[in-house]
């Protein structure tokens, strides 16, 4: 059984699980404090950056704790949740997760590894940032920014905090997830503990099986850059009045960023919107900010309740499905979007898509969804999921990446381990759906561009044993087709 959250709309002491048994979906009405117990045992609380990490008893504890009375008393405001934050080991455990989560250096150019070969190593650093949180004498540093290519051409805009900063956020994270996680709403997938892309792309599917063919897909221009830092302050300020924990966030945003230099060196500049997509406290405020839309959503005036229709948000890539999608729902959602939570929607990106119309598809979370015809020629169209074409781009170019003239020097044996890597993790992703086409098509390129790539390793051609085929020879060598 895994956690879903509280079902979008219900009220009262309750969490909704559901079965994940193939052919079964049940739902369990346990009391909170019995599903809490449950949900701890089963360790779908555990941070979804963790990796390996394991969250004190103590901070396990004082955690489930935060969770239970924010679910039971969804009105009240903490108002003394510093000290917590400060804790030894809070800050030990915030250490520990964003050691394993790694990262580049920020602006001081500070490493782990620099950190652990210091004098006092780790403890020692966790010691200073103690101190400078008890004292209230932290100041953050500034964020460094960095850009990253995106499939489309464009650049995706990264800020960096230093490793100090980075603790520091995680520390709060810890205290302030489960606060706002007892408030979020079932149909919030994204950055949130013990769910994933694929919950988002199942109940995606489960929405189209129930006829909900008509999709607004509505995308968000550059959310993480364009959040209104006065009116996510609000949004704190229904859960949180401790004074000390909102200056905490309000310098996180209020932090200069620095460009990358250019003709006339680093560029500093502050905003006064938006929160940088890279830091670790970043999405947790990015999803606290668009759980309001959530709310009104499914409000008494929400479309939930008159159009039937149904919101699958991941982070702020969201469709909203319905049977129809009439001129009354389409100005709801821009007019709670723009107007009200002050965001742009990309007019050219955002569209209406009737599934039950011949040829239409749409994409999200990297998979097209569509409805093509039977091929063994029955009146019949089937729902036909798979990877888009702008994901299978992203992967050829990973692919382009790996192999490449720049790699001439690696050991076969290790370079297909890459690659290895690479396929296994692009396919367990992409395992959803009528796969067999594109990883079929995956395989191929890899295989050609393995083969351009051994024969320009040496002067000489490159030849497989006797009697061999290229194909048979790299499958000799480990190679993974998918």
């Amino acid at each position: 059984m895994r956690k879903q959250g509280n079902a979008c709309g219900a009220k009262g002491p309750y969490l909704r699980y559901v079965e994940l048994r193939e052919g079964e979906c049940r739902l369990d009405k346990r009391p909170v404090t019995e599903q809490l117990e449950f949900w701890e045992a089963d360790k779908h609380w555990q941070y979804a950056g963790l990796k390996g990490v394991k969250i004190p008893e103590t901070l396990s504890s004082l955690r489930q704790k935060l969770y239970q009375k924010a679910k039971d008393e969804p009105k009240f405001r903490f108002y003394v949740l510093y000290d917590r934050i400060f804790r030894k080991d809070v800050i030990a455990c915030a250490y520990a997760i964003c050691r394993a989560n790694g990262g580049a250096a920020g602006v001081d150019g500070m490493t782990f590894e620099d950190i652990e070969s210091s004098p006092d190593g780790s403890d020692g650093f966790v010691d200073a940032i103690y101190e400078s949180l008890k004292t209230k004498t932290y100041k953050p540093a500034a964020v460094r920014r960095v850009y990253i290519p995106k499939p489309d051409g464009r650049q995706r805009p990264l800020g960096i905090p230093t490793i100090w900063d980075r603790v520091v956020q995680m520390a709060a994270l810890l205290i302030l997830e489960p606060i706002f996680e007892a408030d979020f709403l079932d149909c919030s997938y994204g950055f949130r503990p013990g769910r994933s892309a694929h919950d988002a792309l199942k109940e995606v599917h489960k929405n189209l099986k129930q006829g909900r063919k008509a999709v607004y897909d509505a995308d968000l221009s550059a959310y993480f850059d364009s959040i209104p830092h006065d009116k996510l302050m609000k949004c704190l300020q229904m859960r949180i009045t401790d004074r000390s924990v909102l200056k905490l966030i309000r310098m996180w945003l209020k932090a200069p960023v620095v460009e990358p230099k250019g003709k006339g060196g680093p560029k500093v500049s502050r905003r006064n919107t938006g929160t940088p997509q890279g830091g670790v406290i970043s999405p947790l405020l990015a999803n606290i900010y668009l759980h309001w839309f959530d709310k009104v959503f499914h409000g008494a005036d929400g479309p939930f309740q008159w159009a039937n229709a149904r919101v699958i948000r991941y982070a702020d890539d969201l469709v909203i499905m319905a049977r129809y999608q009439g001129q009354r729902l389409r100005e709801f959602t821009e007019s709670k979007l723009e107007s009200w939570l002050g965001l742009k929607l990309n007019q050219d990106k955002t569209k209406v898509v009737n599934l039950a119309a011949s040829g239409e598809s749409f994409d999200f979370l990297g998979y097209t969804f569509r409805y093509d015809k039977d091929l063994c020629g029955r009146d019949h169209r089937y729902l036909n999921p798979g990877a888009s074409k702008k994901a299978l781009k992203a992967e050829r170019e990973k692919i382009r990446t790996l192999v490449n003239k720049k790699h001439s020097h690696v050991p076969l044996p290790k370079l297909i381990m890459r690659i290895n890597r690479q396929l296994v993790g692009w396919s367990n992703y992409f395992r959803l759906g009528y796969s067999r086409k594109a990883f079929r098509g995956v395989n191929n390129y890899v295989m050609s561009r393995l083969i351009k790539h051994l024969h320009r390793r040496s002067q000489r051609p490159y030849k497989p044993p006797e009697g061999t085929s290229y194909y048979r020879h790299l499958k000799r060598l480990g190679l993974v087709t998918l």
